[in-house]
């Protein structure tokens, strides 16, 4: 199946607004103040920073229960992750301000957005990582939902390895408060998409990779691994 990113289409309006592509001193400050917040609310494990890749692009792929998974998602790594984000929370003049500045991009969930299939493409070109989460949309708690395939057509397209990485406790947070909630990520090995490897194929052992570094209860519909997986 043929993966290609159309060509650019001038007439979105979000062409003619500024997303960095690269790390900037805005984004490091924004940092530092959320990572101050954060590590006020929250005390982190951090495992298998091995696996973590040296150098060149790369998409992080997490699972989703709160809209608080992208800072730890984020303060796990040694460099800036690129995101996409709800169009929705672009719409605050202020929220995008902050956004923009700190690496995140608009997507407009429901349709096939190409144009911001195109930027997440330039992340990749540039060598950056790119954050997904490959569900799609918050689990709450659920455990893990049927994944898209976006993610693994993304690598796919750009030839770039997933870094898989299971969180696990953002749904504690403020809940303990004003005892801080303990959250777990892991880092797991990169997938490599293989030759002739389908978006749906990848994304399957992706996604059971995922939830074999969950706990049982949040392993979802990714509980039970098909036969010879692994």
């Amino acid at each position: 199946m043929d993966t290609a990113i159309p060509p650019a289409i001038d007439s979105d309006s979000r062409a003619r607004r500024k997303y960095y592509l690269e790390e900037t001193p805005q984004r490091r400050a924004l940092m530092s103040l959320l990572r101050a917040v954060f590590y006020g609310i929250m005390k982190m494990e951090i495992l298998g920073s091995e696996n973590l890749p040296r150098e060149g692009a790369g998409i992080v792929a997490a699972n989703h229960v709160t809209n608080f998974d992208v800072f730890p998602m984020q303060f796990s790594l040694p460099r800036p992750i690129f995101f996409m984000g709800k169009a929705e929370l672009f719409k605050n003049p202020i929220m995008d301000l902050a956004l923009r500045n700190l690496g995140a991009f608009p997507v407009t969930r429901g349709d096939k957005d190409m144009w911001a299939m195109r930027h997440a493409s330039k992340v990749l070109k540039q060598g950056q990582w790119l954050g997904m989460f490959p569900e799609g949309t918050r689990s709450k708690g659920k455990g893990l939902t049927v994944a898209k395939t976006g993610t693994a057509r993304m690598a796919i397209e750009a030839g770039c390895p997933i870094l898989p990485m299971a969180i696990i406790g953002t749904d504690k947070f403020f809940k303990q408060f004003p005892r801080r909630a303990h959250v777990n990520v892991s880092i797991l090995p990169p997938l490599t998409p293989m030759e002739n490897e389908s978006p749906l194929a990848l994304t399957d052992r992706l996604m059971f990779t995922l939830a074999q570094a969950l706990p049982i209860s949040m392993r979802g519909v990714y509980a039970s691994l098909p036969e010879g997986f692994g």
